[in-house]
């Protein structure tokens, strides 16, 4: 029996759709690539913001038509927005024949099964199914969220943080890496909070120090951690361990106070500013990644000024930025003072544009740097990878001369730096 998924939104609901791929492959379902010859469909939908419910819509009426248009006989439809909207979903897309939420992988899977009469026990061990390349991954370390941004609606979907214990993220580490795994990246909805619901206090220092023991790993990255459980601690952690990229990304979402308080974030612009700081005098090499917010209601000309001229005096590597969206349940969406539209798209292009020339001239800093790079894709005469300063999926790549010599995607090579634009960088293979 073939089974297709689509997963949509973050990396975070990619690992949802990798574990429910090993528990149907359990079960003795095959995975394709080719939703057209799928007979199960399964779309793992985001429910974040509005234009991420729109593609999630959009993209289950697109696999409907393989119900007839191909062999699928099953078509399921899991993740966030099913998991908020479920009763709406149902009474709007008859076509659908299995609704779910974002929990129990194992009970979807032996509901699909049982849908399609797949009697097959699945006696062995479910073995997550990467859809990454074969030498990288995600590691999730917890799923939920305590944080209760106003702007939120992930504590609505997926509840309260619930840390992995440490024990089983290094099994499941190492087992990645036995496979061939080489760059683990470490994801959560706030992963610097890590363990403070098992553990009493942040244990992500304790975990990256235990995952830099794994021999097979050769670079071991963090995403999405918060600035108020970002300190001295895991800075040195992650400066002092060879195999931890010096890249720390931490979405801060306004510098403004009044703004701050608005959204519910905990800590303040001083303390952002203190803990920028401290990561540029640490190395000049550390690479920042943030997220910011525009429109969020409230923020004034002058508010946005003072982010704007933050990012500008700053200089940050990586800036994502995205305009405010109302959700269902969250406090912003009821709050006075909504911005128009117009008015956030305006100020979101403002950023994304000075931007540009910020990430350009960080990265023209960066020529005649000879770099260690992670290969993804290779031509007859040149290849495309990443640094250490290039997080998969989320920022731009190398691509550089080869010399000649064999090289595969999953290979590691020396690149030195020899030309810059705002997202990417060219090179020479040594």
């Amino acid at each position: 029996m073939r089974v297709g998924v689509v997963s949509l939104g973050c990396s975070k609901n990619l690992v949802d759709s990798e574990v429910l791929l090993g528990e149907l492959c359990a079960r003795g379902f095959t995975v394709t690539p080719e939703a057209a010859s799928a007979e199960v469909i399964i779309i793992n939908t985001c429910g974040f913001i509005e234009p991420a419910k729109q593609e999630s819509i959009n993209t289950i009426l697109e696999m409907a038509r393989y119900k007839e248009a191909g062999t699928c006989r099953l078509l399921v439809v899991c993740g966030c927005l099913s998991q908020r909207y479920r009763q709406e979903l149902e009474a709007e897309m008859p076509e659908v024949d299995l609704f779910w939420g974002v929990k129990d992988q194992k009970g979807l899977a032996e509901q699909i099964a049982a849908r399609v009469h797949v009697c097959a026990d699945a006696a062995n061990a479910s073995v997550r199914v990467l859809t990454t390349p074969p030498y990288r991954a995600y590691l999730r370390i917890a799923d939920g969220c305590d944080n209760r941004c106003a702007y939120c609606a992930i504590p609505l979907i997926r509840g309260g943080r619930v840390s992995v214990p440490m024990e089983k993220l290094i099994e499941e580490a190492e087992a990645l890496a036995s496979r061939g795994v080489k760059e683990l990246t470490l994801i959560a909805q706030d992963t610097s909070a890590y363990g403070l619901d098992l553990y009493g206090k942040p244990a992500l220092s304790a975990l990256l120090k235990a995952l830099a023991k794994i021999e097979a790993l050769h670079w071991i990255r963090v995403l999405y951690t918060y600035p108020n459980t970002v300190d001295a601690e895991l800075l040195d952690t992650i400066q002092n361990e060879p195999k931890i990229a010096n890249y720390i990304d931490m979405p801060i979402q306004h510098i403004d106070d009044d703004m701050l308080r608005a959204m519910n974030r905990h800590g303040s612009s001083a303390h952002i500013q203190a803990v920028m700081q401290s990561i540029r005098e640490r190395n000049a090499g550390f690479i920042l990644r943030t997220t910011v917010m525009v429109g969020f209601p409230g923020e004034t000309e002058e508010r946005f000024g003072r982010l704007a001229e933050f990012l500008k005096r700053q200089g940050i590597d990586r800036v994502g930025a995205f305009a405010f969206s109302p959700e269902d349940g969250t406090a912003a969406a009821e709050m006075e003072g909504q911005i128009p539209e117009a008015v956030k798209q305006a100020r979101l292009d403002a950023v994304m544009r000075m931007q540009s020339e910020i990430s350009l001239q960080r990265n023209e800093r960066r020529i005649g740097e000879t770099c260690e790079v992670l290969t993804e894709r290779v031509l007859e005469k040149e290849a495309y990878g990443r640094s250490y300063a290039e997080a998969p999926e989320v920022d731009g790549l190398i691509r550089f001369v080869r010399t000649g010599r064999t090289l595969h995607p999953g290979d590691f090579t020396m690149v030195k730096i020899t030309g810059a634009k705002p997202y990417d960088l060219e090179g020479e293979e040594i």
